[in-house]
């Protein structure tokens, strides 16, 4: 019979490129605990080159004192057993906020020409990122969460960082402007639960590109490359309401320096944002050949400036194939704010959506001004193939009426189909 040893030993006579991939698929306490297999087992862990510790290996029965203490002593040890390089480093355990030890870690890490480092802790206070960090000249990739930065006076940026996200950290907004331009790779920025009076982007290889936070006044200078766009904003609607006395950015501000944008995400407020001082948008220069995936988010009815916004979005769009627009509307005083002659005007516009197949409107609540404009994209898409319109908890009464409606509305393309989405009960 074969002895346990043996059975081991036929694994160890696979290649190291293999054994190595098999390791580095599995949990760093599983790839660990291979060492029981034989003695030739022993120690290959120790030069995988990919160390991710997160609180599934950990049981989440035992007090969190105890799985502090275990994940303190783990990491320690393989850090202790390791004996190669270290390509990728990856920490997300909330329990060790505040652990001075990781400090010790990042120490560690530093001499090792890491590539993709993820610091994920807990929302409890922020964890000052050590000094020492900023040493690490061969970063790909950078995520932090809930961390603070200051980088040391004598510190040039990351010239291999092509990855940063940075989520409900903080740092003063200079830092992280100086931080962007540093990087010259930079393709792929995150920013969220941000902050700032305002934030400049210079940043001329940025492909995608997501901001989310207070932001008063947003300036992208430099991203002659982006193609993914998605911004989002936290405000009150008292806020929003005084938007134009606070900010100084508008559509042509923002989206003027994107020739090559590929997919706008407006998330929360950020179609108030584009429509301050927004003129007639068949007024506007500018046009999006790269355009095909386009999301309005709380799209406000009631103003005639946001649904100039969207409007301008969609004809300046010649490649657009998804359009998918949330409602926001305020029922009470939507069809107080209807123009006839503003939407007369925007039907007798010679213009069109020549590649718009798919439109889902959701949080419809079917006042007169959200008709109108499903009304004008219905007639302006020759290639619609379908429109979906999901009502708001707070449509008017009569919502099949709206339907009807809508059935008879005509439509460039023959084949469009609309369908009406109601919530099962």
């Amino acid at each position: 019979m074969e002895s346990s040893e043996d059975s081991g030993d036929v694994f160890s006579n696979l290649p190291l490129n293999i054994i190595e991939c098999i390791l580095v698929r599995l949990p760093i306490r599983d790839a660990v605990r291979t060492s029981i297999l034989s003695s030739k087992w022993r120690y290959r862990w120790t030069t995988i080159p990919q160390l991710e510790f997160d609180e599934m290996q950990f049981p989440t029965t035992s007090p969190l004192t105890i799985i502090r203490r275990k994940a303190i002593n783990f990491i320690d040890r393989v850090l202790l057993l390791h004996n190669g390089p270290i390509l990728k480093f990856k920490l997300s355990i909330a329990c060790l906020q505040s652990c001075p030890d990781i400090d010790q870690w990042i120490l560690y890490l530093s001499r090792k020409d890491i590539k993709e480092f993820t610091l994920r802790l807990d929302d409890s206070e922020w964890y000052k990122v050590p000094s020492c960090l900023f040493s690490f000249q061969q970063l790909t990739h950078l995520e932090l969460l809930r961390c603070e930065l200051q980088p040391p006076p004598t510190f040039k940026g990351f010239s291999n960082l092509k990855y940063l996200t940075l989520q409900q950290s903080f740092s003063e907004n200079d830092i992280i402007e100086s931080l962007i331009s540093s990087c010259p790779l930079l393709e792929h920025f995150t920013l969220t639960y941000w902050d700032a009076s305002s934030i400049q982007i210079s940043a001329p290889n940025l492909k995608y590109l997501r901001l989310e936070g207070e932001f008063k006044d947003i300036y992208l200078k430099n991203t002659p490359l982006l193609i993914t766009l998605s911004i989002g904003l936290y405000m009150t609607d008292d806020i929003a309401e005084h938007l134009e006395e606070t900010t100084s950015c508008n559509l042509m501000g923002i989206l003027g320096c994107v020739p090559n944008l590929e997919r706008l995400v407006a998330e929360t407020y950020f179609v108030k944002y584009l429509s301050v001082g927004m003129l007639p948008w068949n007024r506007l220069s500018g046009t999006y050949n790269h355009l095909k995936h386009l999301e309005l988010f709380q799209v406000g009815f009631e103003d005639v400036d946001e649904i100039s916004v969207a409007l301008y979005l969609i004809v300046s769009s010649p490649s657009l194939e998804e359009l998918q627009i949330s409602g926001s509307s305020d029922i009470e005083i939507a069809d107080e704010s209807f123009d006839l002659n503003f939407w007369e005007m925007q039907h007798s516009l010679d213009c069109s959506s020549p590649k718009l197949r798919t439109v889902k409107m959701i949080e419809i609540s079917g006042v007169q001004n959200e008709l109108e404009f499903i009304k004008f994209v219905l007639g302006k898409s020759p290639a619609l193939k379908n429109m979906s319109i999901k009502p708001s908890v707070y449509v008017k009464e009569g919502g099949w009426e709206m339907l009807v409606e809508l059935l008879r509305f005509p439509r460039a393309s023959p084949q469009a189909r609309i369908l009406y989405m109601q919530d099962q009960a």
